[in-house]
C-alpha cells in the first residue's frame, strides 16, 4: 500500500508555519532553559514574527501576481491576494497587541511566555482560517484560534471577572464549534465533499430535489460563523467577556478574531454557496439588521468602556456584514476594506483603554475619561479620532469603510437595508460623541494623570497615523481591496 502524500506549496503556508513555529520554539525554550525566558524576549520574538510574516506575504502577492492564485495541499488551502491581505493584517494586529501587552505585563508583574505563545498560536489559528478551501480546514483553524483566547481571556488569574468570561466564552464557543461540525457534516451529505471549490461545482452543474439538508447545513455553519463575529442573536457573549478579559486580550479579539472569521464567512457564503444566494441572503438580512441596531441601542446605555465597545464591536460586525450580503466583488472589496482599517483602529482603542484602567485593570467607567483630553492633549485627541474613526466621521478610514459597504449594498438593490444600517450609524455617533465631549469636559476636580510607555505609545500614534492617513488618502487600502476581490476558484 502506498501513501499518497500531496503535493506542498511551502510559499503559501509559510505564514502559518512561522506563527506555530514561534510559539513551539517559546514552549520549547520555557520549558529546556535553565533561566527564565523573559518578557523582553518574547516580546521580540513576537514583533520578529510579524515582520517576517509581512515579508512573507510581500513575496505571496508577487507570486500571485506572476503566477495567478493556485491551491495546495490537496486544494486544501488557497494562496490569492485575498488571503495575502487578510493575512497581512492579521501580522500587523498581533504586533501591535504585543507592544502593549509588553507593557500591561510590566505594569501588571507578569512573568513567563505564557501570553505570547497563546496569542502566536490563537493569530496562526486565523492565518488558517483566511487560507482555507475547505471546511475542515477552517474548522481547525476556528478551534485553535479559540483554544488560545480561551486561555488569554482567563490570562488575568487577580481577577475574578476574568476566570468568569473566559468560562462563559468556553462554555458558549464549545457550543458554536459543535453546531459549526455538525452544519459542515449535512453540507458533505448534500454534496459529497467538503471542498469549497468542488461543493460550488457540485451546486453550479446539479440541482438539488431536496435541497434541505444542504439548507439545514448552511444554516448550522452561519450560526457558528455568527457566534465567532458576534452578530446578533449569538452576541451574548461579547459584553462580558470583552470586559473580564485582560484589555490587551480584548482588543485582539476585536481584531483578530473578525479578520479570520469573515474572511472564512466569505469564502463559504460567496466563493462556495453563491449559486445559493438567493437563498442565504434574506436570512443575513436579518443578522444584517438585528447586529446593527441592537449593537448601536444598547451601547448607548452602558458606562463601563470596554462594554461600551464591545457593543460598538458588535454595530460593526453588522457593517462588515453588509459586504457580505451584498454578494458581489465589490461587496467583497469593501468587506476586506473594512477589516483592514478596523484592525488597527481598534487594537489603538484599547490601547489607550489599557492605560486608563490602571493598575489591577479595573478603571473603565466613562466616568474616568472626563477630562483627559484637557489634562494629556495627545492621549485624549488620540482617542477621540479613534472614536471618530469608529464613528464614521469625515477624514477617517471609518467614513469611507462604512460608505464603501453601503455602496455595495445600494448597488445591489438593498437600498432598504442600507437605510437602516444607517439609522443605526447614527445610533452610534450618540454615545461616540458623549464619550468624546467627556474628554474635553472642563472639570474643577483634578484627575489622575496616565502614565504613557513608549511602546503602548508608538501602536497608539500609528493607529491614529493610519487612520488619519489613509482616511484623508484611502487610494491605496482601496486599490489592495480591490485587487483582492476575486476569489480564487480552480
Amino acid at each position: 500500500m502506498t501513501l499518497q502524500i500531496p503535493s506542498i506549496h511551502y510559499l503559501a503556508i509559510l505564514p502559518v508555519l512561522i506563527f506555530f513555529g514561534a510559539a513551539l520554539l517559546l514552549m520549547v525554550g520555557t520549558a529546556l532553559l535553565r533561566s527564565k525566558v523573559s518578557i523582553a524576549v518574547a516580546t521580540s520574538t513576537t514583533v520578529a514574527v510579524s515582520l517576517a510574516s509581512l515579508v512573507v506575504n510581500f513575496f505571496q502577492w508577487r507570486c500571485v501576481a506572476k503566477a495567478g492564485a493556485s491551491t495546495t495541499i490537496a486544494h486544501a488551502i488557497v494562496l490569492d491576494d485575498f488571503s495575502v491581505i487578510a493575512s497581512a493584517v492579521i501580522a500587523v494586529a498581533v504586533l501591535m497587541t504585543a507592544l502593549v501587552a509588553h507593557d500591561w505585563a510590566i505594569r501588571e508583574r507578569v512573568s513567563g511566555v505564557e501570553f505570547h505563545i497563546m496569542a502566536l498560536a490563537s493569530s496562526g489559528g486565523a492565518l488558517l482560517m483566511t487560507q482555507a478551501n475547505d471546511l475542515i480546514v477552517i474548522f481547525l483553524g476556528l478551534e485553535i484560534l479559540s483554544l488560545g483566547l480561551y486561555v488569554l481571556v482567563a490570562f488575568d488569574r487577580h481577577r475574578a471577572t476574568s476566570s468568569e468570561a473566559a468560562l462563559k466564552y468556553f462554555l458558549l464557543g464549545g457550543f458554536a464549534s459543535a453546531i459549526f461540525i455538525y452544519g459542515a457534516a449535512l453540507v458533505y451529505g448534500a454534496t459529497g465533499s467538503t471542498n469549497l471549490t468542488s461543493i460550488s461545482y457540485f451546486l453550479g452543474s446539479n440541482v438539488l430535489l431536496r435541497p434541505g439538508l444542504l439548507y439545514a447545513g448552511g444554516a448550522l455553519l452561519l450560526v457558528g460563523f455568527a457566534f465567532k463575529v458576534a452578530a446578533v442573536p449569538f452576541h451574548l457573549w461579547s459584553p462580558d467577556v470583552y470586559e473580564g478579559a485582560p484589555t490587551p486580550v480584548t482588543g485582539f479579539m476585536a481584531a483578530v478574531v473578525k479578520v479570520g472569521a469573515f474572511a472564512a464567512l466569505v469564502r463559504v457564503l460567496i466563493s462556495s454557496l453563491g449559486t445559493q444566494l438567493d437563498t442565504w441572503r434574506p436570512i443575513l438580512w436579518v443578522l444584517v439588521v438585528l447586529t446593527t441596531v441592537v449593537g448601536a441601542s444598547l451601547a448607548i446605555v452602558q458606562r463601563n468602556a470596554k462594554r461600551m465597545l464591545a457593543y460598538s464591536s458588535i454595530n460593526h460586525a453588522g457593517f462588515i456584514l453588509l459586504g457580505v450580503w451584498a454578494g458581489t466583488i465589490r461587496g467583497t472589496a469593501a468587506t476586506l476594506f473594512y477589516v483592514m482599517t478596523y484592525a488597527p483602529v481598534v487594537v489603538a482603542s484599547f490601547a489607550v483603554l489599557t492605560l486608563v484602567g490602571g493598575v489591577g485593570d479595573e478603571h473603565h467607567s466613562i466616568e474616568y475619561y472626563r477630562g483627559l483630553a484637557r489634562r494629556q492633549p495627545w492621549l485624549g485627541g488620540a482617542l477621540c479620532v479613534l472614536l471618530l474613526s469608529q464613528l464614521g466621521a469625515p477624514l477617517t478610514t471609518g467614513f469611507y469603510a462604512k460608505f464603501a459597504v453601503l455602496a455595495s449594498v445600494v448597488d445591489a438593490g438593498g437600498g432598504a437595508l442600507a437605510l437602516i444600517a444607517l439609522v443605526s450609524a447614527a445610533i452610534a455617533a450618540y454615545f461616540y460623541l458623549r464619550w468624546a465631549m467627556a474628554l474635553y469636559a472642563d472639570d474643577d476636580v483634578e484627575g489622575v494623570r496616565v502614565e504613557v510607555p513608549r511602546l503602548t505609545g508608538a501602536v497608539i500614534g500609528f493607529g491614529v497615523a493610519v487612520t488619519i492617513l489613509f482616511g484623508v488618502w484611502p487610494g491605496p487600502l482601496a486599490t489592495l481591496a480591490q485587487h483582492a476581490t476575486v476569489l480564487f476558484t480552480p
